[in-house]
Parts: C-alpha cells; sequence; structure tokens
C-alpha cells in the first residue's frame, strides 16, 4: 500500500521496520568516491583473481552483476569503464555505526540484523503515539542526509516487515497495514519467506507450492513431511502470523579468532607470532564490546587433523593482551611440541564480565566516544559474520581468519 494512505490511518497492534541499506558497501565507496557515482560499482576481489563480488552498485546490476558472482564472470558483463573498489571494511563499519545510532535514537527495541539492515520496534503507545510510517519516513530523510541510500518495509512483525522492505528498491517504503498481511503475502514466489533455502524451495515447488498462499494453505503435518520440523512456524509466518519480539543480539559468552595455514607450521617462533597476533585481535574485540573474561583457550589441528584444545582461568577478569598471552602461551606449552605440524590455530576468552568502571575523568564526551566505539566493533563482527572469515583485515582474495 502506498505510505501516504497507510499514514493516513491509526496502526492498531505491533509495529516493526525492516530497514534495508540500498548496496550498502558500493554506496558507501560512491560516497567516498563522488566521481563514481552514475558508474557501475563492484567491491570485490580482482577480475584477474579467483574472487568474489560482495557488493554491486545499481548501476552494475543493470548488467547483470550481483553479490556472490564471481568476479571473472562480472568482469564479462561490466563495461571498461566499471570501477573495482577492493573494499573498506573498517569504513563500512564506520558509516553501519552511525546508522545504528539514528535508529537507537528512535527506540531501544533495535536489532542489527547484518552490517546493512535492522528490525524496529516502533509500536505506537500512550508514551508515543506517533505513527510507524512517520518513523519510518523521518529514518529514510537521515539516511538520504548521509548521502546514502535505504528502503523500509512497514508491518506487524519482522517477516512481513523484511519481505516488504525488498518490494520497491532502492529507496523505497513499502507499506502492510494491520490486517491485511495475508492478503499482501499470498500471491509472492514461496522462496520470499525468510528460512526457505534453496533446498526447502525446491521440495516445495515440487510439491506444487508455489506461493506463500500455497504455502499457507498446508496444514502442519504436511508442512512438517516436506520442510521438517520447522514447517509449522513457516505455514504461520506464511499467513502473516509472527509475535518474533525484536530483542537486540545475545550478548556473546566468548570472544574468539583461530587461523588456518596454507601450510603447516612447525617452527617455535612461527607459532608464537601467530599465538601473539590472534590475541591482540581477541583482545581489541573484547575491549570493542566492553568485557573481561577469565578463562583462555588455545585451540590446535595438528598435521594429522586431530585437534586439541585446551584452557586456563586465570585469577581475575581481563582484556589485556599481556596477561592473555600469557596464559595462552602457558596452554600452548602444554599442548603442542616444537616440530609438531600446526594446520590451525586458535586463541579464545571466555567466562565474560563487565569489567570494573573506571573513574570517567571526561564525563559525557567519553561515554559517547565508548558508546561509538561499541557501535563500530558490533558493525565489524556483522561484517565478518555476513560476508566471510577475511572480511575484516586481510580482504576478499585472502586467507580468511575465521570468527567463531
Amino acid at each position: 500500500m502506498p505510505a501516504r494512505d497507510a499514514a493516513s490511518g491509526l496502526w492498531k497492534g505491533r509495529a516493526v521496520l525492516h530497514v534495508d541499506m540500498d548496496a550498502f558497501f558500493a554506496s558507501v565507496e560512491q560516497l567516498d568516491h563522488p566521481e563514481w557515482r552514475g558508474r557501475a560499482v563492484v567491491v570485490g576481489g580482482s577480475p584477474q583473481g579467483r574472487g568474489v563480488i560482495a557488493a554491486a552498485s545499481y548501476e552494475a546490476r543493470a548488467y547483470g552483476v550481483h553479490s556472490a558472482m564471481s568476479a571473472a564472470r562480472a568482469a564479462r558483463l561490466l563495461p571498461a569503464d566499471a570501477v573495482w573498489a577492493r573494499g573498506n571494511f573498517e569504513r563500512y563499519a564506520q558509516v553501519s555505526a552511525a546508522i545504528r545510532a539514528l535508529f537507537e535514537a528512535e527506540t531501544p527495541h533495535v536489532r542489527m540484523a547484518s552490517v546493512d539492515e535492522a528490525y524496529l520496534d516502533v509500536t505506537p503507545s500512550e508514551a508515543r503515539p506517533e505513527h510507524p510510517v512517520a518513523v519510518a519516513r523521518r529514518l529514510i530523510d537521515a539516511v538520504d542526509a548521509m548521502g546514502l541510500s535505504c528502503s523500509v518495509g512497514v508491518a506487524t512483525s519482522a517477516t512481513v516487515a523484511k519481505i516488504a522492505s525488498d518490494r520497491d528498491k532502492p529507496h523505497g517504503l513499502t507499506v502492510v497495514p494491520p490486517g491485511t498481511e495475508a492478503e499482501f503475502l499470498a500471491p509472492l514466489a514461496v522462496g520470499l519467506m525468510p528460512g526457505v533455502g534453496a533446498v526447502s524451495q525446491e521440495r516445495l515447488v515440487s510439491h506444487g507450492v508455489l506461493t506463500l498462499g500455497d504455502l499457507a494453505a498446508l496444514d502442519d503435518a504436511t508442512a512438517r513431511d516436506l520442510v521438517g520440523s520447522g514447517g509449522p512456524d513457516l505455514v504461520r509466518r506464511a499467513r502473516g502470523v509472527d509475535p518474533t519480539p525484536v530483542r537486540p543480539r545475545e550478548a556473546a559468552k566468548s570472544v574468539s579468532r583461530e587461523h588456518t595455514f596454507a601450510t603447516d607450521l612447525r617452527e617455535e617462533g612461527e607459532v608464537l607470532a601467530e599465538l601473539t597476533r590472534l590475541t591482540d585481535e581477541v583482545c581489541a574485540r573484547m575491549r570493542r564490546k566492553g568485557v573481561a573474561g577469565r578463562t583462555v583457550t588455545v585451540k590446535l589441528r595438528y598435521s594429522d587433523f586431530t585437534t586439541r584444545v585446551a584452557s586456563r582461568t586465570v585469577a581475575t577478569a581481563t582484556d589485556s593482551p599481556e596477561a592473555v598471552l600469557a596464559a595462552a602461551r602457558e596452554t600452548l606449552r602444554s599442548a603442542w611440541t616444537p616440530g609438531t605440524g600446526l594446520r590451525l590455530l586458535g586463541v579464545g576468552v571466555s567466562h565474560l564480565v563487565d569489567p570494573a568502571e573506571q573513574l570517567d575523568l571526561f564525563g559525557e564526551a567519553d561515554a559517547e566516544r565508548r558508546g561509538r566505539d561499541e557501535r563500530l566493533g558490533s558493525s565489524l563482527e556483522a561484517i565478518r559474520e555476513r560476508f566471510g572469515d577475511g572480511a575484516v583485515g586481510v580482504g576478499l582474495d585472502g586467507i580468511g581468519d575465521t570468527d567463531t
């Protein structure tokens, strides 16, 4: 329904926004390089290598290029003046953190689904009776003011809002008023339902379930037979029923990094250098998340593919690289002998707690800085989760590190 019509009446019940940034990585590149605006821009590996496309501007999409496509194939489709951006993931995380701050200024009920999309609960209340479509428009304007673009779906549930946000991209606003969810969903292809992957879609289609209306018409037993234990939930959501609340991501129970080597490591100096690097990254992540931990774990996978995990608990929770490295080195010595081939090494810290607050000499300004740092750290983690092991730091063609 057009937003101007939907905003004219009262909104009854829950209101969830799904905000999806349009061609986010490529759009940030065009923001930072105005001379690239209007040109086909792709972010990803070199067309001469075996990289893949992480993002494509809408100008590039007009040539049939999309994310996850091989760079070599994209090169065959794109014009000669296309821009190939290696990618600046620290910058994307920075922009994502700024966008997240816009969301959190509107409501405390925000869940970042990835670095470039989020769910917001903006249900009207006595304390805040504002119509959800007005909130959506304000967010679109705020993102516009940053020089970027987003598309927003407004509905009574996260499922319907997500599907709606993709109906009018880029820079779209699609509203599904309360009571019209099933009607909106019914004619859409079954593969548009979040949670219906390629295998499930193929099985459903082979049994005549082509649309979300077809899926909504199934009984629970048939749905279970076709797609497993999650079938009944898919049926309910295809009917527009999804009471799942919008909650922030759960706090991490541990922070870890691991790396698989192209060639086995055997020399003590090489192994200790890698252990130090992984420890530094783990501690940096803990500081960004505002946590400290007491249990240090080292993971080793030997040349014969056997894996050993050893841990050591320290007296006081810490995020100090020196303290964590000391515990990690002691643990390593108990589990590895120089000369033994290592194909994987990992470092983790668990039993996380909030560190004791230090006396704040800088007041609110420093608190705001810490908040920005935490949002930046969360955005970096979201990039790694969505785009793969080595997205931040080593680039898309490198042998990535794995976050666990």
